[in-house]
Parts: C-alpha cells; sequence; structure tokens
C-alpha cells in the first residue's frame, strides 16, 4: 500500500476550487455492457447510448465550470472515447494520455462470457466470489487486489504529480480500476470496496489538498441525472 492518505468533507470551499480538482468516471455503456458480458481487456466499442451517456457526463462536467489541464484513460478504446467525448462536449482541447496500467480487470477466462452463462457454467456462488471478493481471482484473471496493485502505483507515479500542479485533471476508466483508485482515495476497507457499485458513465468528484489527501466532493450519476 502507498502513503496516500485520504479524508473525507463535504463542500465548503469555493466551487469549483481553483487547483488540485481530480474527476474519476467511468466509461459509457460499451458492446460488452450491452451484451451483459466479462469484457476485461477486450477493446469493444461504445454503443450509442453510451457515447450518449459519456456527452451528457461532459454536459455536467461544464455546467460546474471545471477546466481540465490534464487528462488520462486507459488504453481500451471504450474509456478513451469516453473521454474524448466529454471533454468535446465541454469545447476543451486536452492531451489525453492512455496507458494500460489503467485498463479494466482482467477477468482471464471468464472474459467473453456471458454472466448468465457463466453462472451455469462454475456457479452462481463461485462467480460471485470471483466478481466481488477483494482477494480472489477467476482462472488466469486478476483480482480487484492485483488491480490495485497495478493502477495505485501509476496514479501515484504518473497522475498525482499532474493534479498537485493543475486547476483539474480528468481520468476516464473502468468499474474495477475506479474501485481501486476510490479504495485508496476514500480510504475504504477491503469489504467496502467490493460493494460498489458504479453506473456507466458515473463520476466521483475529489479535491487533493497540499499533502496530496483526497477529499471525496461529490458523484454524479447519469441515471439519476443528478449530483450526490
Amino acid at each position: 500500500m502507498t502513503s496516500i492518505e485520504s479524508a473525507r468533507s463535504e463542500r465548503t470551499e469555493e466551487w469549483p476550487p481553483k487547483r488540485r480538482l481530480l474527476v474519476l468516471a467511468r466509461h459509457g455503456q460499451s458492446e460488452g455492457n450491452r451484451d451483459n458480458v466479462f469484457t476485461g481487456w477486450r477493446d469493444l466499442p461504445l454503443t450509442e447510448r453510451g457515447r450518449n451517456e459519456a456527452r451528457k457526463a461532459g454536459e455536467h462536467l461544464r455546467t460546474l465550470g471545471i477546466a481540465f489541464d490534464g487528462a488520462f484513460a486507459s488504453e481500451l478504446t471504450r474509456a478513451f472515447t469516453s473521454c474524448a467525448l466529454m471533454l468535446d462536449t465541454m469545447g476543451q482541447s486536452v492531451s489525453v494520455r492512455r496507458d494500460r496500467a489503467l485498463n479494466e480487470r482482467d477477468y482471464g477466462d471468464l472474459t467473453g462470457l456471458n454472466k448468465d452463462e457463466a453462472r451455469r457454467r462454475f456457479g452462481e456462488e463461485q462467480v460471485h466470489s470471483w466478481r466481488r471478493s477483494y482477494a480472489m481471482p477467476p482462472p488466469n484473471g486478476e483480482s480487484l487486489r492485483d488491480t490495485v496493485a497495478r493502477v495505485l502505483p501509476f496514479y501515484v507515479r504518473e497522475v498525482l504529480p499532474v493534479v498537485m500542479n493543475s486547476r483539474a485533471v480528468l481520468v476516464v476508466v473502468h468499474g474495477n480500476s475506479l474501485r481501486a483508485l476510490m479504495f485508496a482515495l476514500e480510504g475504504l476497507s477491503t469489504e467496502e470496496i467490493t460493494k460498489v457499485e458504479l453506473g456507466t458513465a458515473e463520476m466521483r468528484i475529489y479535491r487533493i489538498d497540499e499533502r496530496a489527501r483526497a477529499r471525496f466532493k461529490g458523484r454524479w450519476s447519469v441515471s439519476e441525472g443528478s449530483e450526490s
């Protein structure tokens, strides 16, 4: 585990903060989400619904008046396209760095399987354990713990220095790579993080203080159309 500190706080400062704002987002609906399959590292595109979700997320960020100086996405098309659509909707031209360290969890032998088919093949209890336990990987795949070990060093080494010297940074990733970041930034327990559910194009916003501590400021869900 790194030395990242976390803290929870209410929005009591000027909004949006002038510096060190971090926006984490999950990509919009992909073909894998639509078809209810374990997508993992398969490079499937967004559906039209997913493209619209990314645009709606961008519209919400525009209403918040956030100006991004940097952006990151995984190397997978669904995350990069979502990031590009969000920025384009905001009318902001920002270079997006792509890296496989931010990729979705590798589902190993489950990759490409419909989730109902996987339950029939391996049993519902076993599939649930692979999906929701912190340390148990599917055959030839990654656990959430493995994903944390891959994502968090990249955040500390590459993302955090940009955040510390920027007004705001956007990071668009996947359900499990987003959980990995939440685990560290919000100081969640292994039990708490396995219960977190994230919708497509859902966003979480943090203010990073001068000691690199993350202070949770709010979330936005395209399905709810509101911030909480």
